[in-house]
């Protein structure tokens, strides 16, 4: 992978190989990112945006299907499928990305043996045991209301397939393999639960959240069978079998502040709703969310961009190619930050036609969803400094960032909220969200000497 952006000397000009920025260097540089990184990109984007289709699709579907109250549980249910499934992989799905690139640069075949391995029985224990906790809830006492007794017990069944399949997209994104990355969780899978849910229905079953949870449990097992099938059909082509070494201070020094951060990420996602559950009527509520759903399309964007790169920054730090390294921040940088905004601009302009959707009522919903984006906007200025910060050391220091800035926002609702209501809920995430961008990039700055602002140079400096 990081042949394509570093070059060996011997294969250029002499005057080239005395002048890492010779011309043939610099179009070499460009070619790469427009082939690998930018189609890659263009391919998760792509998948993200049919899967968020296919979700407003299956969201429609299944609210109708079962009632608001109904499918308030099974949402509420899912939210927490979702956040312990992450957690439950101890921030190795993210340090696939961190750490298999660069033992695979290195040659050690050992390494990504025993990270394989290893971080795939971690992941199905973690998630075991957090099932286990889950049905010690639902079954041990009255701690529980009654209504999701029966869904948590089937979510506890469905959280360990959820975390293995979300460390199988960790591990064919660090071999840039973004279709079988992201296909089979969120398009597979979320259609597998609407197919599954409508045949249910029709053989008699109730349209429940239990069902719909029953549901979520045959779609995740079947779509992450399906997924470990292929990864490892494409693994046995690539790695021979031998020895596995195992390097868990290593991997998990660095994955569990990766995944701490991810958990704090989930926070920053629905600290807002979560105020506003307290200070505003459940109708205002209503309408923050819409515009929350729909602002999700611009964050696809980042999403896109880091599971397009992300390991590439791993795999061009291994192989020494510093200057490579700063050219492909600043091009993420400023590709990311462009697309970030015209998609935006599409999304405000679309606003009044996309609220429309959700009924008449939610035209209201316009004015947060236009602050939302704009902050998206703002914070893509500063470059991919969470990427940085994860792949190449300084993970610590960005779960201390996002925590932090999860305070600062909940401290902003509860300032605005009572003034301006669901604007104030939306200016203080903008706000929230810019700081933590900025607050970001100067950390990447100041650990790896990258500046990763779209106004900076792509020169890259020794990090003091």
């Amino acid at each position: 992978m990081a042949a394509g952006l570093a070059h060996d000397p011997a294969d250029r000009p002499a005057e080239e190989a005395r002048d890492g920025h010779g011309l043939g260097t610099a179009f070499g540089r460009i070619r790469a990112l427009r082939t690998g990184p930018a189609r890659a990109a263009v391919t998760v984007f792509a998948i993200r945006i049919a899967a968020a289709g296919l979700a407003y699709i299956a969201q429609v579907l299944m609210a109708r299907l079962m009632g608001g109250s109904e499918y308030g549980i099974f949402a509420t249910v899912w939210v927490w499928i979702a956040i312990l499934g992450h957690a439950s992989t101890l921030g190795l799905s993210q340090g696939a990305c961190r750490f298999l690139p660069g033992s695979r640069a290195r040659g050690a075949h050992a390494e990504t043996r025993g990270f394989l391995i290893g971080g795939a029985a971690v992941t199905a224990l973690t998630g075991l045991a957090v099932a286990a906790l889950g049905l010690a809830l639902a079954l041990g006492g009255p701690a529980l209301a009654e209504a999701y007794r029966w869904p948590v017990v089937l979510a506890a069944l469905v959280l360990p397939l959820f975390a293995f399949q979300d460390f199988c997209e960790g591990v064919a994104r660090s071999h840039d393999w973004a279709v079988l990355a992201i296909a089979p969780p969120y398009l597979l899978r979320q259609g597998l639960v609407v197919v599954a849910m409508l045949g249910a229905i029709l053989c008699g079953a109730p349209a429940e959240a239990s069902v719909a949870l029953a549901c979520a449990f045959l779609a995740t097992g079947l779509s992450a069978t399906i997924q470990a099938a292929l990864l490892l059909r494409r693994l046995a082509a690539i790695l021979p079998a031998g020895p596995r070494l195992y390097r868990w201070r290593v991997w998990l020094g660095a994955g569990l502040p990766i995944a701490a951060t991810d958990l704090a990420g989930a926070a920053f996602g629905f600290v807002d709703v979560v105020v506003l559950g307290f200070l505003m009527p459940a109708a205002a509520v209503g309408l923050y969310f819409a515009a929350t759903r729909i602002q999700q399309l611009v964050l696809f964007v980042h999403f896109a961009a880091s599971a397009a790169t992300a390991q590439r920054f791993s795999a061009t730090q291994a192989a020494g190619d510093r200057n490579g390294l700063a050219a492909l921040v600043t091009a993420q940088g400023r590709a990311t930050c462009a697309a970030t905004f015209v998609i935006g601009s599409g999304i405000v302009a679309a606003g009044p036609l996309l609220l429309s959707l959700f009924g008449p009522d939610f035209a209201a919903s316009q004015a947060p969803l236009a602050i939302l984006v704009a902050g998206s906007v703002a914070a893509s200025l500063f470059g991919p400094g969470e990427d940085l910060l994860t792949m190449l050391g300084g993970e610590r220091l960005c779960a201390a960032i996002t925590i932090g800035l999860v305070g600062v926002a909940a401290l902003l609702c509860l300032a605005l909220v009572p003034w301006l209501g669901v604007n104030g809920a939306a200016l203080a995430m903008a706000a929230a969200s810019i700081l933590r961008a900025a607050a970001l990039a100067h950390s990447a700055r100041a650990l790896h000497g990258l500046a990763t602002p779209v106004w900076s140079g792509r020169r890259a400096r020794t990090p003091s």
